[in-house]
Formats: C-alpha cells, structure tokens, sequence
C-alpha cells in the first residue's frame, strides 16, 4: 500500500461520464516515485479523506484486492469499444446513446437469429 498526502488539484469529467483526478504531492523519494510508477495504468484502490486514516482504516484498505482480469465489465468494454465506433464512423446518429440502441438491437437480432 502506498499512502501520501496529496491535493486534488483537478478534477474532470471524460465523454463516458468517468472522472480524471490529478493530484499533487510534496517531493517524493526515488522509492515511493517507483512504487507510484509501476501502477503506471493498472487498476487500483484509491482513498481520500482530508485528514489522517486511523489504523483501522488502513487495516481495510490495505485488505482490498484488484482483479486486474475484471478491470471493467464486458458490457462496459462493450461500449467502450461502440463508443469508439461511433466516434469514427457515426452513420448518421448524431447522438451516441441512439448509436448505442441501433448496434445492440443489430447485435441482439443477429445473436437471437442463431438460437434454435
């Protein structure tokens, strides 16, 4: 576990509705920079409140496990990836939850077609 003071310097919002944070520490030792480094884009536990965590707390926190397999759903991929579809060919739909209902309806068609 890697546990540092930090301000949230900024904060925004990403077109699927995610949140980017930056936050900003004090100088940190070549260490604790490798350490933040090397969960350089992997999925991870993140705890913030504006005072001291308790030992409890970081008891728990330090507990919590990632299955960096799960990451995100497949329905969440799903839509990452129609989402980008859109983005590079719209075909028309100007708005992409009417992109989102037209591929699914074409994807659960063609999926039903092949049941007996």
């Amino acid at each position: 576990m890697i546990l540092l003071p930090a301000i949230i310097e900024k904060i925004s919002t990403r077109k699927d509705n995610t949140l980017t944070l930056m936050l900003a520490t004090n100088e940190l030792n070549p260490h604790k920079v490798g350490e933040i480094m090397s969960l350089h884009n992997r999925l991870s536990y993140v705890a913030i409140k504006p005072e001291n965590f308790t030992k409890t707390e970081l008891q728990l926190v330090d507990s919590m496990k990632v299955d960096e397999a799960i990451g995100k759903t497949h329905s969440q991929r799903l839509r990452g990836v129609l989402y980008r579809g859109w983005e590079q060919e719209n075909e028309g739909f100007t708005q992409f939850e009417n992109y989102y209902v037209n591929k699914m309806e074409t994807i659960i068609t063609h999926l039903k077609s092949k049941l007996s």
